[in-house]
């Protein structure tokens, strides 16, 4: 995998030693923005497949699942249904 990993870049888009994983415990929470920046910095270095920003994001926030970090106070998984119904499409401009 190359590095630096996504996961690191999100603890410290976090501003937190390290992420929680138990769902009961995750209380850190991305704002979108911050999600998008991850995306850039890996885009940039070609890490990331996504046709576009959106796309890139989505790959972000699927790290996220697994890390247990909510984007913008939702679920990382109900968040890229909320991507994909195009309801923060805005954002992404």
């Amino acid at each position: 995998m190359p590095k630096p990993w996504t996961s690191k870049l999100i603890i410290k888009a976090l501003g937190v030693p390290k992420c929680n994983g138990s769902m009961d415990a995750a209380v850190e929470d991305l704002p979108l923005e911050k999600a998008m920046d991850v995306a850039r910095e890996k885009a940039s270095l070609g890490h990331l497949t996504g046709a576009d920003l959106k796309a890139q994001t989505r790959e972000v926030i699927g790290t996220c699942v697994s890390m247990r970090v909510k984007i913008d106070g939702h679920w990382a998984n109900e968040a890229l249904e909320i991507i994909a119904k195009g309801e923060w499409d805005e954002r992404f401009n």
